[in-house]
């Protein structure tokens, strides 16, 4: 592969992770995560996962892949789209079930995850339009990168396609090693659920609407399940009554 290709799988998995974790530790280390700072989190990450598809969109190109190989083609769009719809629908709901799930165990007994909604998750509905716009953007950018550029890159190279999407769901699950060996495990499942899709549907969308679905119920139920509730908090009563 080409020297900026073998950068870019490097970014994706080293430095990625490690930034992750990195930040994490930081707010980690903090008792509570304001609104401006969770705020500026969900900006910031935002604007760099745009800037990583725009960069890694250009030297695609540049070698010579196209829409097609990258998944960004729909050939049978009616299939797609019911495949998309339903698929988001059945994952939302069991995204939504485990987190019940979970927000009925002993807070001690939930690991890492209480931590992460503590700190990551929207806690009024100033948060919950962000964090809404970076769902869908984490559904857009990391399908690209991941199942759409990582696949075509793999496959390319001459990798089987169970061997492409197993490397590409490893670089995503180590991606989201900041959750902890639970999550990250956890990611890697969806991984090969995502890059499954992508190959037998030859397109992202339904990996994209199915991502996106996970996210978002995260943001919309996670609250109300994994934030504690504060006393005389009128955000918190407003984004349980919206949620």
């Amino acid at each position: 592969m080409p020297w900026d290709i073998w950068l870019i799988f490097l970014v994706l998995g080293v430095i990625l992770p490690w930034r992750g974790r990195m930040r994490m530790k930081k707010l980690l280390a903090v008792p509570h995560v304001s609104t401006t700072e969770r705020l500026a989190l969900y900006a910031s990450t935002i604007a760099f996962q745009w800037v990583a598809v725009a960069v890694v969109a250009w030297r695609a190109k540049a070698h010579g892949f196209t829409a097609s190989q990258l998944g960004l083609t729909i050939q049978d769009r009616s299939r797609i789209l019911v495949a998309a719809v339903t698929g988001a629908l059945v994952i939302a709901a069991l995204q939504w079930l485990n987190l019940r799930r979970v927000g009925k165990l002993p807070v001690e007994a939930r690991g890492s995850l209480q931590a992460l909604g503590e700190r990551i998750l929207p806690q009024s509905t100033v948060e919950l339009l962000p964090y809404l716009a970076l769902a869908i953007t984490a559904g857009l950018c990391e399908e690209f990168l991941y199942r759409g550029f990582a696949i075509a890159v793999l496959l390319h190279i001459g990798l089987q396609t169970w061997a492409a999407v197993l490397v590409s769901s490893l670089l995503f699950g180590v991606a989201h090693s900041y959750q902890g060996r639970g999550g990250m495990v956890m990611t890697l499942l969806i991984g090969l659920v995502l890059g499954s899709s992508r190959l037998a549907y030859e397109s992202l969308v339904p990996a994209i609407f199915w991502h996106s679905a996970v996210d978002v119920v995260a943001g919309a139920a996670g609250p109300r399940y994994l934030v504690p509730k504060r006393a005389g908090s009128p955000e918190k009563e407003n984004l349980i009554h919206h949620t």
